[in-house]
């Protein structure tokens, strides 16, 4: 990803590079964009992070868990506040729970998001159980159900645990383009609270039905893998940022390609995931300034043809 390295060989380091763009930001009083979850009157910034592959580390790994504590510190001082973590993702919800207990004050700050990935109800209720502990919290903004596995019971499960208060709000996760018919059923019967999905400038299935079948619903919408694993970086290697980059304030490719999602009306918030400060400060420049409107997203999408 040569633009990223570039980004990273520009800064001096990257705790200075966070300190010294978001207090920029917090200068100016510019809140990051935020979008509504559903009719709750809720509000979530545009810009999260995921913790897939990047917070399995050890808990116990000072030097491991330095530079994401660092990440961490950057989405809040960008003002940012959703974490999208897994009991799946190995270590993920144990490094997010000890970096959250550094300063236990910030925790009402964060939008804390995890899943379930298990079949029936008491195998399930274990998972939270230990997510719970794992995560040094006693109550969850978003409990979601993990790639359709048990999906309609374990709905059934999270709505119980909604009206008792351990989740503020339920969901349901895929990652493939597969799954959006699946999906879009599911929307429009058992309406959720949350969807989080795959769509990027490089792979825009949802767009056709499942997206609009989310605004139909009040359904709000996390999008995954927006860098389709890095493939977009690599598909515009070495070539310089587009002009129209300016149009929307973008100094960089990734904030492109996070605009050009966050400019589509359904999708409520973007959680690329990363162990680099200077990656998450980059990212969450893309929820400040001017958005695409459908016009230049599709101006975005004709640049990789």
């Amino acid at each position: 990803m040569p633009d990223r390295r570039r980004f990273l060989q520009a800064a001096a380091c990257a705790p200075l590079l966070a300190q010294s763009w978001t207090a920029s930001a917090l200068s100016l009083q510019r809140p990051m964009l935020t979008r509504p979850i559903g009719a709750a009157g809720d509000m979530l910034p545009v810009i999260g992070l995921g913790t897939a592959d990047t917070f399995n580390v050890s808990p116990s790994d000072a030097a491991a868990m330095a530079p994401l504590a660092q990440v961490v510190d950057a989405l809040l001082e960008a003002r940012g506040s959703l974490i999208d973590t897994a009991p799946s993702y190995g270590q993920a919800e144990a490094v997010t729970g000890a970096l959250l207990a550094r300063e236990p004050d910030r925790r009402p700050l964060v939008f804390l998001a995890t899943k379930i990935s298990t079949q029936g109800h008491e195998a399930a209720r274990r998972q939270i159980e230990n997510s719970l502990r794992a995560l040094r919290t006693q109550k969850l903004d978003l409990i979601q159900v993990h790639n359709l596995i048990d999906t309609r019971n374990q709905l059934a499960l999270l709505r119980e645990l909604k009206q008792q208060g351990v989740t503020r709000y339920l969901g349901i996760t895929h990652y493939t383009d597969a799954a959006h018919d699946e999906l879009t059923e599911l929307v429009e019967k058992e309406k959720p609270d949350f969807l989080q999905i795959n769509l990027s400038v490089g792979a825009r299935n949802a767009e056709k039905r499942l997206l609009p079948a989310c605004q139909a619903n009040g359904v709000a919408v996390l999008i995954n893998r927006p860098f389709q694993d890095g493939a977009l970086f690599r598909q515009v290697r070495d070539r310089p940022l587009p002009a129209l980059a300016g149009e929307i304030d973008c100094t960089s490719w990734a904030q492109l390609f996070l605009k050009f999602i966050i400019g589509h009306p359904a999708v409520t918030a973007v959680i690329p995931a990363t162990s680099k400060p200077a990656n998450m400060v980059d990212n969450a420049r893309a929820g400040f300034g001017p958005q695409p409107d459908a016009a230049l997203r599709e101006r975005i999408a004709a640049l990789l043809g």
